[in-house]
């Protein structure tokens, strides 16, 4: 059956129909070009890891060189807890937000749960393991004991990182520039006057050279 318009149309040359049609051939023509245009000029994704797939990654943990195969989504949080079993550092928010998780790497403090372990390669990480000397605490640890800077205990190696960083770019901190530097570390239990004097503590028995005063 045919349209009112097809009929009108045809008395000017070209219908609706086939203007429609028209159009749609050539858009589709278009589109087809294009295609085959970026695909002829698009790079070979040489770089391309399958999913899944591991790579090889070594870093330096606590003095010690570590080898090992990761996949590119793990975070440094992961693999220090599960695969080398360094788990003195925390899983807490793991959005970057709590600081349970913090570690030295190349001495600064980094959140190891918004680290990716391949970020990580030939960096040196140093952990809250890594402030012992044998089994006795570093200064940090003794002054954390000392002034009992904390409760339930789930942030203190978080804590004592942060301390640890400040005290190496500060040695002699004011209690603001104690407060800034432990800006990113959260304690639940509210234990933070604890943890300002364990700060001051701890610059005291570096300065002495030791962990006792």
């Amino acid at each position: 059956m045919s349209h009112p318009d097809d009929a009108a149309g045809t008395s000017r040359g070209v219908t609706r129909r086939g203007f429609i049609t028209s159009v749609s051939t050539g858009a589709v023509a278009v589109v087809a070009t294009t295609g085959l245009a970026s695909a002829s000029t698009a790079p070979p994704p040489d770089d391309t890891v399958p999913a899944g797939a591991l790579v090889p990654v070594s870093l330096k943990v606590n003095g010690r060189l570590h080898r090992a195969e990761v996949e590119p989504r793990w975070t440094l949080l992961h693999l220090l807890r599960d695969r080398l079993g360094l788990t003195g550092t925390k899983p807490g928010c793991e959005r970057g937000e709590c600081g349970a998780c913090t570690v030295l790497i190349d001495g600064v403090a980094r959140y190891a749960c918004m680290t990716l372990a391949v970020e990580a390669e030939g960096t040196e990480i140093t952990t809250v393991e890594g402030l012992l000397s044998g089994e006795e605490l570093g200064p940090v640890q003794q002054a954390f004991v000392e002034h009992d800077a904390f409760q339930c205990g789930y942030c203190t190696s978080g804590q004592v990182i942060a301390v640890e960083a400040l005290l190496r770019t500060t040695p002699t901190p004011t209690i603001d520039e104690i407060r800034q530097g432990l800006a990113g570390n959260l304690c639940r239990c509210g234990a933070y006057a604890h943890i300002s004097r364990a700060a001051a503590r701890a610059a005291e028995l570096k300065r002495q050279g030791g962990t006792r005063g």
